[in-house]
């Protein structure tokens, strides 16, 4: 492995394009080697501001990239579709990969992915579920896994987004944005998601028409615990995403103190994210870090391709309640052992 790990990114939009900034300038131990993208102008602006840029190549291609001089790893962040067929690629190359969420939009392609992962009998991939690598949330999981509380019995979740772009649908609230909730209350419960019902307030006035916002999402545990999910992508005034854990013995709140308060001519006034990528800022520079920290060491760590097929399979299962109205439950194959080792 070369002194910097050479990084293929994979998308330049929103979000590649931030890791692109990020990789370059907050993270030690990492240099962007090749960037991939349909549309090559939008890819060539996104490593224009980078130091030493002839050494980066740009391609409309996912394969050309991945096969680029001095390509050791891989940070996929185009559309989810596009992702199952980046992550294969990256495995037969034996190639590290952190992968955005989803890691493949549906659960059979999600199941593929672990399967051919688990043929290789070790783990390459991380997927991108960043809250887990948020302070505030890393501070809940301690707190709960301590027991101090008692047994976890309810989560009570809040993701609100200022608006949503043209194309989302009833089903993304669940399947793009509570897929965020889905893995992080597997995580800090340890427990499988095992049924799920979505309810349906009367639309917001705000919300665009025929699209179903906000919704709330139950989800039931394997361990008896209840989830539920308040997601309101058209609340207009910022980015909200709070959890507050209800125990036997106690509860603890998170989010609701992530802003600055000004105060000023006779008042005080709280400012409130705009965008995911201000309130968790902080969750993804450590994720990066972290990713590339154990990829030099020849480790992958972190949220892995079963936690990306538990989350697909959940949401799919979610989005069948919306349409159904019914409680639905959650299907999960088998789940392979994979080695720590890269």
């Amino acid at each position: 492995m070369s002194e910097l790990l050479g990084v293929a990114v994979l998308g330049a939009g929103h979000m590649g394009a931030d890791h692109i900034r990020r990789v370059d300038r907050v993270v030690s131990g990492a240099r962007v080697a090749a960037v991939a993208d349909p549309d090559a102008e939008r890819a060539k602006e996104a490593v224009g501001g980078i130091g030493g840029t002839g050494r980066i190549t740009v391609h409309t291609d996912v394969e050309a990239a991945l096969d680029a001089p001095g390509v050791e790893a891989v940070l996929i962040a185009s559309p989810g579709e596009a992702h199952e067929e980046a992550l294969l690629a990256a495995f037969a190359r034996g190639l590290p990969v952190l992968c955005e969420k989803p890691m493949v939009p549906d659960s059979a392609g999600a199941l593929r992915v672990v399967e051919a992962e688990a043929r290789l009998g070790r783990r390459l991939a991380q997927i991108g579920f960043m809250r887990r690598y948020d302070a505030e949330y890393r501070q809940l999981k301690s707190l709960l896994d301590g027991g101090r509380l008692g047994r976890p019995l309810m989560l009570h979740c809040v993701h609100r987004n200022v608006s949503s772009p043209p194309h989302f649908t009833s089903a993304m609230l669940i399947n793009s944005s509570v897929s965020h909730e889905i893995d992080a209350a597997r995580w800090l419960l340890g427990q499988e998601l095992s049924a799920v019902t979505v309810l349906r307030p009367r639309p917001s006035a705000g919300a665009p028409e025929g699209l179903l916002d906000p919704q709330l999402v139950l989800f039931e545990t394997e361990g008896g615990a209840v989830v539920d999910v308040e997601v309101f992508v058209n609340c207009g005034f910022g980015y909200e995403v709070r959890c507050e854990a209800v125990c036997e013995a106690g509860s603890a709140r998170i989010g609701a103190a992530h802003t600055m308060v000004v105060t000023a001519a006779g008042g005080a006034r709280e400012e409130v994210p705009q965008d995911y990528l201000v309130r968790f800022a902080d969750a993804y520079d450590r994720q990066v870090q972290s990713w590339v920290d154990a990829t030099r060491r020849g480790l992958v760590t972190g949220p892995g391709t079963w936690d990306g097929y538990a989350a697909a399979a959940a949401a799919e299962a979610g989005v069948r309640a919306l349409d159904t109205g019914a409680r639905t439950p959650v299907d999960l194959a088998p789940r392979p052992a994979l080695h720590d080792r890269a």
